[in-house]
């Protein structure tokens, strides 16, 4: 199955030639990438991979990366974190729509992980929460990158916290 996904990162700052960069990614496996390099001392690598699930086409990509620019810096793997507006595409209806749902459904619908002018879910929340709900069309291979890339950025922004700071924080909102 084929498998559609984010990687975004910081380079180091020797990783400024970007033809030799797209030439190490092409090297190391990501040619199924599409490479943006607009903004400087930012990768941003858009795959559509095959594999035989979710997990193993991120991982094979995350480790490409790894192989081909050492020193990169993960920042994101998405899809991840949406708007209302952006699952709205995803599913075909308006934001309108997608807040009326989140409105009328205060005590099931997942809660934002952060809010405010621009609130952000977790994409694979509210894909699950729509799929128990029913009557959507969703794609699973969607769903699948979302959860995947969820557990990337939780396992990535977990490698900041002491592990005695894990396991207390862990206890307290759990």
């Amino acid at each position: 199955m084929e498998y559609t996904f984010t990687l975004k990162y910081q380079l180091a700052g020797d990783d400024s030639d970007m033809d030799a960069l797209v030439e190490r990614l092409g090297k190391a496996g990501c040619d199924d990438a599409l490479v943006g390099i607009g903004q400087p001392g930012r990768l941003a690598l858009e795959f559509t991979r095959e594999a035989t699930d979710a997990g193993s086409a991120v991982r094979s990509a995350l480790a490409d990366v790894r192989r081909a620019v050492p020193s990169a810096r993960l920042i994101e793997a998405a899809p991840d974190l949406v708007g209302l507006t952006d699952v709205a595409e995803m599913i075909g209806v308006s934001r309108q729509n997608m807040r009326k749902l989140m409105l009328a459904h205060p005590g099931s619908f997942p809660a934002p992980v952060h809010e405010g002018s621009a609130s952000l879910w977790h994409l694979v929340d509210v894909l699950a929460w729509l799929q128990a709900k029913g009557g959507y069309a969703l794609a699973q291979d969607v769903l699948d990158v979302a959860g995947v890339a969820l557990q990337v950025n939780l396992a990535k922004e977990g490698r900041r916290l002491p592990r005695s700071a894990t396991k207390e924080l862990g206890a307290l909102v759990g």
